[in-house]
């Protein structure tokens, strides 16, 4: 008599060992104990071990809520600063500039001319209180995810003090990379503007548009090469020049997938810009009292526009710096093992 279970049965007669190929319940194959995959510690923000794209943006969106007592003081006071600046110089331009009032009367291309170098002053102005801006955030918020990261959490003093060493490196930074930037897109329209202003205008203005669109991705993947320079040279404190060599080495073989994250959260503050824009929107067409009004460069048109600007300023500043920090921990997770160091510095073992 043939002793084997049937197809419908629960399993072997518990008289006989279990034929060949047969699973006990709650045993792995080779009848070793089963058990789920150990999971990862997340002492913080983000499980240390490679993380996803959507952990990634959820990681830093967590810091933002969890240690909002240290980004939006941090976040805000940098907004604040930067955008009282650039209203004011915004102001006083916009109200004093002759050319622009010209430029409403007479679009001529020279009118047009004239009006940039009017403004080269005041845009010089804000281009550098914001640069200032976007370094003290970055280096500030930086150290918060990198904490937050740990599970730990650090005053918005703490972080002035562990980021105020970095400051000027990290101003050579920003300085640099946007210079190579503009460098490369210059080299290739240069051929071109030679050609236009040489009397090929059709050879000379198809060149330029193509130059543009080579200088466009070049500065593409410029942005995404040195895109971890700011977080290697805030938490692993190299100079300028190590920590453009570093993000190089981090995001070889990765490129495709950091430009994906990056895109993807472009995407989402522009998102959020566009909810702040519309009720700012709104209220500067109620102060004004007509659509015409409304697009005129009064002082209230101005101080509007800044609310918002700061507002927007105030919630992006710190997903931005939280998204490029995890990127780098994840590239040196994958790479150099760093989740193995963050357990120990977080004091924790694997978890079962």
């Amino acid at each position: 008599m043939n002793d084997s279970p049937g197809p419908g049965s629960p399993g072997p007669s518990p008289s006989g060992p279990p034929p060949p190929g047969w699973q006990q319940p709650g045993r792995g194959w080779g009848h070793q104990p089963w058990a789920p995959p150990p999971r990862a510690p997340q002492p913080g923000v983000i499980p240390l071990r490679p993380l996803g794209i959507g952990e990634i943006l959820q990681g830093s969106l967590t810091t933002m809520l969890k240690h909002w007592r240290t980004v939006l003081p941090v976040s805000l006071g940098i907004a604040l600063g930067t955008q009282a600046v650039t209203t004011v110089v915004t102001g006083l331009w916009r109200q004093d500039s002759e050319a622009l009032e010209s430029l409403r009367d007479n679009p001529s291309p020279r009118r047009v001319l004239e009006a940039m170098g009017d403004s080269m002053g005041s845009m010089g102005v804000t281009m550098v209180i914001g640069l200032i801006g976007s370094i003290i955030a970055a280096t500030m918020l930086t150290m918060v995810v990198s904490r937050a990261v740990l599970g730990q959490s650090i005053t918005a003093g703490e972080a002035w003090r562990s980021s105020r060493p970095q400051l000027a490196r990290m101003a050579g930074l920003l300085c640099l990379i946007p210079l190579l930037m503009v460098g490369v897109l210059a080299l290739a329209t240069a051929p071109g503007l030679l050609l236009y202003a040489a009397g090929a205008e059709p050879v000379g203005a198809a060149l330029v548009l193509f130059g543009a669109l080579a200088g466009m991705a070049g500065t593409m993947w410029l942005w995404i090469r040195y895109c971890l320079a700011a977080p290697t040279l805030v938490l692993e404190k190299q100079g300028v020049i190590a920590s453009m060599r570093r993000s190089a080495k981090l995001v070889r073989g990765a490129w495709w997938r950091i430009f994906g994250v990056q895109i993807l959260a472009l995407l989402l503050l522009f998102a959020v810009a566009m909810i702040v824009e519309i009720p700012v929107g709104i209220i500067q067409l109620i102060a004004a009292g007509d659509l015409e009004s409304a697009a005129s460069f009064s002082w209230t048109s101005v101080i509007i526009m800044g609310v918002g600007a700061v507002i927007s300023s105030t919630l992006t500043l710190p997903f931005t710096a939280g998204v490029t920090a995890l990127i780098y921990m994840d590239q040196r997770i994958r790479r150099e093992s760093l989740d193995v160091e963050l357990i120990r510095a977080a004091g924790q073992g694997p978890v079962a």
